[in-house]
């Protein structure tokens, strides 16, 4: 039960927190660009299908191989981070498994069903069915790909924002109430548009880099601006979509995760019209605690971070230090007005729903309905702390500031930069003078990593600023791992760091040489 639950070594928690983000960032390496290629692949071939053009079914199948060689090698990687649920944390499965497995188990029914059934018509049926018929079976690959994410997404935002559910004190597990409200809730909303997006001016980068590389050589020069005219219109759009979605999830974070945003910005005392830092240099020597300078060096925008976060250029944003001692006035969603609570009280709460939880069992063994009723009262009023009941410094609440702060402002700093990047070719490109610009082709060739830096970012912000929760406020990830040997961890960990490394290594291999051979001529 959960109650009885021992908390893990730290060498466990951290070898298993290390195994899962290794798996989960070599497996983003692959996602992104299957996502946004499958989009771009089907445009292309809507161009060949509607104009007839055969040069638009050799631009299709060109860009279809390096997408197939890159799908191939994100499942493997996505399979084996679905097993990670059950052997490494298991107690999470466990406690949260019929909400969590849902989604996935959408996922795996219907978006992956859909996207596999189709991708083989996709590859192997231009001379076996019509063109319409295999156009549709490219879009629906795409649409697949994109439902794939979704779910998932889905499920990584509930873990964010834990809704539509309610504990059930007899089985100690929480059960699903609304699927819609986990399926739609704002968090999962934004998650799934921000990252969807993201994946999309990835791909659009790269499909231009290469290109830039066809041009720099003097080869397949229409082939090249043709590709580049489709990547840079699609990355300007859903760029542009891509900061949108940003400043909805940012939004989202201050509503929920306030923690979160204190770490992104580096802000450990709260103000009043807050300024966004646009650069800053965080003071080693800062603890929430102490009286040392948070940033050293900043360019900051007036009052943006209350605009952004609350919608209101004189709102109060809490810093680290107020979360940590609370005492300061906060609105709820449904407009109450609250007093913030201290980190150290927070724990308490959730010690005495722990202890709640564990005496109404007892009540229940014994019989004794009255006590049931006291305990579980006492249990619900201080569930929204339990996973607090699982700390036992307060200060285990204040993520990695460091990392998430730093990710963050590269996350967003590449951002702007892709759209000036996206602008930049478009414009040489209608002047027809881009293949005389050979820095901007060196540039767009140097740039393909970028956006896989950029995503990498995203995700550690997501994920490091949320810590020590698995669940948010639900569940530590101290009280989620499996009950196994640290050492068993430590090994697999070292073995898939081996593969994973392995696999990266020859995709990389087999795309560049992929690129050099160039598409096929004749549009065969």
């Amino acid at each position: 039960m959960i109650e009885n639950i021992m908390l893990s070594d730290l060498s466990l928690v951290n070898w298993s927190r290390g195994q899962f983000a290794l798996t989960a960032m070599y497996h983003y390496l692959f996602v992104p660009l299957t996502l946004g290629l499958s989009f771009l692949m089907a445009i292309m071939e809507s161009l060949y299908v509607k104009t007839g053009n055969p040069e638009w079914k050799r631009i299709t199948k060109f860009w279809m191989t390096l997408f197939g060689i890159n799908f191939a090698i994100g499942v493997a990687t996505g399979l084996i981070l679905e097993f990670e649920f059950g052997t490494n944390w298991s107690r999470y499965s466990w406690f949260v498994g019929d909400i969590f497995g849902a989604p996935l188990a959408i996922e795996g029914i219907m978006a992956f069903f859909l996207e596999s059934t189709f991708i083989a018509v996709m590859f192997f049926g231009w001379k076996k069915v019509s063109k319409k018929f295999h156009l549709l079976s490219t879009w629906l690959v795409a649409i697949g790909a994109s439902l794939s994410a979704l779910w998932i997404l889905v499920a990584n935002a509930w873990m964010q924002y834990p809704t539509g559910m309610n504990f059930n004190p007899d089985t100690a597990r929480n059960e699903m109430l609304s699927f819609w409200d986990v399926f739609l809730s704002p968090v999962a909303v934004n998650k799934f548009l921000h990252t969807i997006t993201s994946a999309y001016v990835l791909s659009a980068i790269f499909v231009i880099g290469v290109s830039a590389w066809f041009l720099m050589k003097k080869r397949h020069i229409v082939f090249a601006k043709k590709s580049m005219v489709i990547a840079a219109t699609f990355g300007l759009i859903t760029g542009g979509y891509l900061i949108f979605t940003g400043d909805g999830s940012a939004y989202q974070v201050a509503q929920k995760q306030p923690m979160k945003l204190a770490a992104m910005e580096g802000l450990y005392d709260g103000q009043e019209g807050a300024g966004l830092l646009v650069f800053g240099m965080l003071n080693p020597d800062k603890e929430w605690n102490n009286d040392e300078e948070a940033v050293l060096a900043k360019v900051e925008v007036p009052k943006l971070l209350s605009i952004l976060g609350y919608r209101n250029k004189d709102a109060f944003v809490p810093g680290v230090t107020n979360l940590m001692e609370g005492g300061f006035k906060y609105t709820d969603e449904k407009g109450n007005k609250h007093t913030a609570l201290s980190a150290e009280e927070k724990i308490n709460r959730g010690r005495i729903a722990r202890t709640a939880l564990g005496d109404y069992k007892d009540a229940k063994e014994t019989g004794d309905e009255q006590a049931q009723k006291e305990h579980l009262e006492t249990f619900k009023a201080n569930f929204q702390y339990f996973g607090y009941g699982f700390l036992n410094n307060p200060g285990d609440i204040i993520p990695n500031v460091p990392l998430t702060f730093y990710s963050f402002h590269i996350m967003v700093g590449l951002g702007f930069y892709f759209l000036i990047f996206f602008v930049l070719i478009l414009f040489f490109l209608f002047k027809n003078t881009l293949q005389n610009k050979r820095w901007l082709l060196w540039l767009a060739l140097v740039s393909i990593p970028l956006p896989y830096i950029a995503s990498q970012a995203g995700w550690i912000v997501a994920e490091v600023g949320r810590q020590p929760w698995v669940i948010q406020d639900l569940m530590p990830t101290i009280a989620a791992v499996s009950r196994i040997d640290a050492t068993s961890v430590q090994i697999t960990f070292w073995m898939f760091a081996a593969i994973f490394t392995a696999l990266l290594i020859a995709e990389i291999s087999i795309l560049t040489k992929q690129i050099r051979t160039g598409p096929k001529t004749g549009g065969q």
